[in-house]
């Protein structure tokens, strides 16, 4: 079977950032808040039934802790931590409320020309940058998973809103000028199958039941990395 592994992405639960309209970036001490605690406690019974190889995470407070009670529940299950997912470097952006912030010149940039876009300030990092970091990462974590877990197995990858649009653009053949039409909210799950072709976006932004990501006991006879004509069957 011509597959890669699955990254199922996560963004993490809702913040107290998110919830005052604050611009987090990386800023220290940003924790979930009482819903987003609510939202991570349920993503790890939404995630029960699927065998994960791994958890890869941004060492921001607000993912380690979204994926922390899905860690509670599986013994055994290894927590790996990677900068290139953390969060975009917006420079003097950074802690900032998003009403104020909407009245800068480069928020018209960030709207409908977001490749062009470079956060002003020491540390400001570009859109392009960003995405090119998160996909290297993906791309890495797609190899490593593959030779120790197999060519079948799924992954968790709990990062943040910017990073999983600019992942699911890349998948989508979008250039990232489009990106800000993808949509993700707290604790939403995004779902990337790789080939060595091409991938396929197999969930976005999704907040309900993940079970039909379980991999079949045994690959369809005859299966490829090509698309299906007509359209998936789905789950059995």
């Amino acid at each position: 079977m011509a597959d890669m592994p699955t990254a199922i992405l996560v963004r993490h639960g809702r913040s107290t950032a998110n919830a005052e309209g604050v611009l987090a970036g990386w800023s220290p001490g940003v924790a979930l808040d009482d819903a987003g605690r609510a939202q991570a406690a349920a993503l790890a019974a939404r995630l029960a039934a699927l065998p994960l190889a791994a958890v890869v995470s941004s060492p921001l407070q607000r993912c380690q802790e979204t994926v922390r009670p899905l860690l509670d529940t599986r013994t055994g299950l290894q927590l790996h931590t990677d900068d290139r997912i953390g969060e975009c470097h917006y420079g003097d952006w950074t802690g900032r409320k998003l009403a104020e912030l909407a009245d800068e010149p480069l928020w018209a940039t960030v709207q409908r020309h977001p490749s062009a876009a470079v956060f002003p300030g020491e540390g400001g990092e570009s859109l392009r940058a960003m995405q090119a970091r998160a996909v290297d990462a993906v791309r890495d974590w797609n190899a490593r998973i593959e030779a120790e877990h197999g060519a079948d197995a799924l992954y968790v990858l709990c990062s943040h809103g910017d990073i999983i649009k600019s992942l699911a653009a890349d998948a989508l053949g979008m250039h990232l000028d489009l990106f800000q039409r993808i949509s993700t909210d707290p604790c939403s799950v995004t779902v990337i199958r790789y080939t060595p072709h091409r991938p396929f976006l197999l969930r976005l932004g999704d907040t309900g039941d993940l079970s039909a990501l379980a991999p079949p006991p045994a690959p369809p006879e005859g299966a490829t990395d090509d698309a299906v004509v007509g359209g998936s069957t789905g789950a059995p």
